[in-house]
């Protein structure tokens, strides 16, 4: 059977069902989505797609909260004061010759996918914009990696960075 065909019926079909579910739980919702992003990032993983044009996109809650630069309209803007994990992003999508995007929430994020065009995507981002924008942007293949969250949803979040570039490495191997 085809890999994207079950991604698919994922996605279109069991995710909408789980959020459904979900939503009488909020905890039971969040498990959902790790479920389907985990179960999307395997089914992507065996369709084995390579890619030379590949989105970083990130959210903006990396950014922390002191900083007087807002990155949304450019991430170069970033003056890579090593406070938060921008600058180690900025790097490894030089490294790698990557567009590189921060999202404020869905909306933008698709608007950025839209313009960009890219052939796969590695997303950072919660479990709820993780999973409904790896819902809205199939068939393209991406790989999510959920933040996380020290101080609380939407402020000052963090991302392993060995798995940025494990999946950057991934889409990008011969």
């Amino acid at each position: 059977m085809n890999r994207r065909w079950i991604r698919g019926l994922t996605l279109k079909l069991l995710y909408p069902l789980f959020m459904l579910i979900g939503s009488f739980s909020k905890n039971k919702k969040e498990d959902l989505q790790r479920f389907i992003i985990a179960l999307n990032n395997r089914l992507v993983r065996a369709e084995r797609p390579k890619s030379k044009r590949i989105l970083l996109l990130l959210p903006h809650c990396l950014q922390i909260n002191e900083c007087n630069i807002r990155l949304t309209h450019n991430i170069y803007n970033c003056e890579r004061c090593g406070k938060c994990e921008i600058r180690d992003l900025i790097q490894i999508a030089d490294e790698n010759h990557l567009n590189l995007f921060v999202a404020t929430g869905g909306s933008l994020a698709r608007r950025i996918v839209t313009e960009v065009k890219p052939e796969a995507i590695v997303a950072v981002a919660c479990e709820n914009d993780l999973s409904s924008g790896i819902a809205d942007t199939y068939p393209l293949p991406i790989l999510g990696i959920p933040n996380e969250r020290p101080f609380g949803p939407c402020v000052n979040t963090q991302v392993d960075l060995e798995k940025v570039k494990e999946a950057i490495e991934f889409f990008s191997k011969e």
